[in-house]
């Protein structure tokens, strides 16, 4: 087993621990929101700014040299995966009633709509460990960590909007997903094209998710930690990587 592959699979590991241990980091950090949760989604918007989106000006100018599509193309599609998840958002905010009233349970179409789609954005995360640009051990480090916490602070999101369902069938969904991407990336290799744009349309989810559980004002976010999380990892990405 080479190198990438045991960085993809050690990063993997890490994702599906964070979701098997959702339950305990939920009473940990529930609402109103403990200060590390806000850290933590601190992180995950330092990355993704700092990181992610100087990825798409890579990926533009490597689609505009070849003959498959526009560079701009690549916008396009983080725009697309942004207003997906902006849409299963809206969708699920409101077929639930306000109150809080009405326990989610197996039978709840919100619920498998909602982990449904967040099941098949850790499959694509799980495909794409093994289909980055960067796969030094600080890269694929700074990226893991980043990538963690983002989970830390959307499966806290995640069980409080469905609850002990989310304990018993949600959270093994999304280890099913972020396995199953890194099984399929090991048997299947994409076109790069493919890969570019499945990479940009995540870029789009990740924004929207990573901004989605700091902003609403029922996560009750804290900004001090918010902003020494984001800072603090900016200032490590800029002096590392």
């Amino acid at each position: 087993m080479n190198a990438d592959i045991l960085l993809a699979v050690a990063a993997a590991a890490l994702f599906a621990a964070v979701h098997l241990f959702a339950p305990t980091l939920y009473r940990l950090g529930h609402i109103p929101r403990a200060w590390w949760v806000s850290a933590s989604g601190g992180v995950a918007v330092a990355y993704v700014f700092l990181h992610l989106l100087p990825d798409l000006a890579e990926h533009e100018h490597e689609l505009a040299e070849s003959d498959w599509a526009a560079g701009e193309l690549v916008y396009v599609l983080a725009l697309i995966g942004l207003a997906a998840f902006y849409a299963l958002e809206r969708h699920v905010r409101g077929g639930r009633p306000q109150d809080g009233s009405g326990a989610p349970h197996e039978g709840d179409g919100i619920f498998w709509a909602h982990l449904g789609s967040f099941a098949t954005y850790n499959l694509l995360i799980g495909y794409l460990l093994l289909h980055r640009e960067e796969t030094s051990l600080g890269s694929e480090t700074f990226y893991a960590v980043a990538m963690a916490l983002h989970f830390v602070t959307t499966d806290i999101g995640l069980r409080h909007d469905h609850r002990h369902l989310y304990d018993r069938i949600g959270r093994w969904l999304l280890v099913g997903g972020v396995v199953g991407g890194l099984g399929l990336s090991l048997m299947v290799e994409l076109p790069e094209q493919v890969i570019i744009a499945l990479s940009a349309f995540l870029v789009g989810g990740v924004v929207l998710n990573v901004l989605k559980e700091e902003l609403p004002e029922d996560r009750e976010s804290r900004f001090l930690p918010f902003f020494a999380g984001a800072a603090g990892y900016g200032a490590l990405l800029f002096a590392v990587l």
